[in-house]
């Protein structure tokens, strides 16, 4: 098989409905390194930097809620900033950058699931009509400028 590793997609592929922020970021816990005493951050086994992640809500109306919320990993130097709030939505909207997945067997379901690792996060870039894209409330999002 040719796929060996992390598999490239794009925003548009992994959220077609967009996503919202949950949650705040967070540094990923190195569960081997960590003791009781001492939190030890986590890094990519590939680059080296450190991992953090928050946590997103897919607005893809045909999920069923328990898969509505998922992670996403952030690769990243410094603590990442994460776009401000948008006036009037109850969620802040966001897309993220150099986006890959890898497939692993979760091992408490025995079931598919993909680890979604990414390179920067930020507001809803601007469309070609120079609105960002629609939210699930109908209301336009606003566009932003990269924060990494």
């Amino acid at each position: 098989m040719a796929l060996h590793g992390p598999i490239p997609v794009t925003f548009a592929h992994l959220f077609p409905h967009g996503c919202y922020l949950v949650g705040e970021v967070e540094p990923v816990k190195d569960f081997d390194a960590s003791t009781r005493e001492r939190f030890v951050q986590s890094r990519d086994k590939h680059t080296g930097e450190p991992v953090w992640q928050v946590a997103v809500m897919d607005a893809d109306p045909t999920l069923k809620a328990a898969r509505k919320t998922v992670s996403v990993k952030i690769l990243a130097a410094e603590q990442p900033v994460l776009p401000p709030a948008v006036a009037g939505l109850p969620f802040t909207p966001v897309e993220f950058d150099d986006i890959t997945v890898t497939p692993y067997v979760h091992s408490g379901t025995n079931r598919l699931a993909y680890s979604i690792r990414v390179r920067a996060v930020h507001a809803p870039r601007a469309t070609a009509t120079g609105t960002a894209p629609a939210t699930t409330t109908g209301k336009v999002a606003a566009a932003g400028k990269d924060a990494a």
